[in-house]
């Protein structure tokens, strides 16, 4: 199985599509539209636009293609699935390309313009799609046939439900493309009924080493009622988005709906997300924080120089203040902010603000941060991508530890940047104790559930509404 091979196939066949496409398109437009103008096929081939389309509109779809996520997972490809998001992503492209380049060009009606624009549509989702499909009818039939399969990872607490889905998922006829390469269990102990099946290979500390050395691209997770929070350590473990997680399901799971299944002869499992976005939205995602970020940056300095002014002004210390907070997947970074406590305000250990009330923050401090002045530094770890404009609040090691005995769900929040703003801080504001994070937890965990580009474009302008009413808590 030559992942790089297949992807390849892709490419060439998008890209040999995409040109097809363009020289039909080309010559269909002038002989018929311009005929007026173009009034032999030799003047077609004489024409300058024919030759920087072939090399640059291709370009343009595989770019396209790229940041939908089409090349992410070549063997794992849904003929049906493709068909909608091929549609999709031609109708997106056409509209860039008639509004960049057929726009202006000249027609006898505007009629034309409709007509042009349904042709090339045509042309292109046509041509790109039946070698797709070809590719990956292909790629399906070899992967039901067991001749290829994906390498999958057990780990398992319940001897008997472990087995009994290995037999279930190894007995089909028609093959789900899991191939076992051995199982792992939370302790230093072996499950025996496995070991007749599979290899054991340690324990749960050790799943990130197995991953990279049997390059495991499925995971099927056994637990049983006992240890049934360990799924949330499991799910953190997993850093690679491209690896898919599963739990089998049991009565209650087809009762609520949460199984969806993927393929029609699959045993029945629930699917752990790991995608919380499409790879297009996540792309928008960043180019949107690089972009908001840097206007805010250029726009903010006069107003950087004012508050570092009235800081050093009104209390003795220095303008920013940095500290130690935790970003994704459990990585460190120092966070900068405008101070607003005086100092020493935390000599005798971390603690969470109180409010109004709390003597700590200096009279211009409270100012800030009612309209969330202190935190516009951060547009900097945007930029940087330590954050991003909306995500999860980045919280202290001392305080998630506090947290994660509580709530050890807290832990998949670290599957996504740190945000400016969070849909906990718009729903809940600022915490006051540990039981308050924990109560605003369950929003930010909404938010995970419900990512979108739309749903951060909402939260952003909560916050806007929220500051500009200095509503901040």
């Amino acid at each position: 199985m030559n992942k790089n091979l297949q992807t390849a196939k892709y490419l060439i066949a998008d890209y040999v599509s995409a040109a097809l496409a363009w020289v039909i398109f080309f010559m269909f437009r002038k002989l018929t539209i311009e005929n007026n103008q173009f009034n032999d096929i030799n003047a077609v081939f004489a024409d300058a636009n024919l030759y920087k389309g072939i090399i640059f509109i291709p370009l343009f779809w595989l770019f396209v293609y790229w940041c939908s996520g089409e090349y992410a997972k070549v063997y794992k490809k849904s003929r049906l699935k493709e068909l909608g998001q091929t549609l999709i992503v031609s109708i997106a492209g056409v509209i860039v390309i008639f509004f960049a380049f057929l726009l202006d060009d000249y027609v006898s009606t505007y009629k034309n313009y409709y007509f042009t624009f349904l042709i090339l549509l045509l042309l292109h989702f046509t041509l790109t799609y039946l070698p797709r499909l070809i590719l990956t009818t292909v790629t399906v039939h070899r992967v039901h046939s067991g001749k290829i399969g994906f390498p999958t990872l057990l780990i398992a607490s319940d001897a008997k439900k472990a087995l009994n889905l290995y037999k279930d998922i190894s007995n089909q006829e028609i093959s789900s493309g899991y191939k076992f390469v051995g199982y792992l269990t939370l302790e230093q102990k072996r499950l025996h009924p496995l070991d007749k099946k599979l290899d054991w290979l340690g324990t749960v500390q050790d799943l990130q080493s197995v991953i990279e050395q049997k390059k495991i691209e499925e995971i099927i997770v056994v637990l049983d009622s006992e240890h049934e929070n360990e799924i949330y350590n499991i799910i953190f473990s997993v850093t690679d988005p491209n690896i898919e997680m599963f739990m089998p399901s049991d009565r209650k799971d087809l009762l609520t709906g949460s199984i969806k299944l993927s393929a029609i002869f699959s045993v029945p499992l629930i699917r752990i997300s790991q995608n919380l976005m499409e790879p297009w939205e996540f792309a928008l995602k960043r180019l949107f924080d690089i972009l908001v970020a840097l206007v805010a940056v250029i726009i903010l300095i006069p107003f950087y120089i004012l508050i570092a002014v009235i800081i050093k002004c009104t209390s003795k210390g220095g303008v920013l203040y940095a500290q130690e907070r935790i970003g994704r997947y459990g990585k460190p970074f120092k966070m900068y902010k405008f101070r607003s406590m005086y100092v020493d305000a935390e000599k005798n250990g971390p603690m969470l603000s109180h409010g109004d009330d709390d003597p700590r923050i200096t009279p211009f401090g409270r100012f800030m941060r009612k309209i969330r002045l202190d935190e516009t530094p951060q547009f900097i770890h945007v930029l940087t991508g330590e954050m991003s404009m909306v995500g999860v609040r980045p919280e202290r090691q001392y305080f998630i530890d506090q947290i994660v005995k509580i709530a050890p769900e807290y832990k998949l929040l670290q599957k996504i940047k740190p945000g400016m703003t969070s849909w906990g801080q718009v729903k809940f504001g600022y915490a006051e104790t540990v039981e308050q994070m924990v109560e605003r937890l369950k929003y930010d965990l909404l938010y995970l559930e419900n990512m979108s580009f739309a749903t951060d474009i909402k939260i952003l302008l909560y916050t806007f509404l929220i500051i500009f009413q200095g509503r901040g808590k």
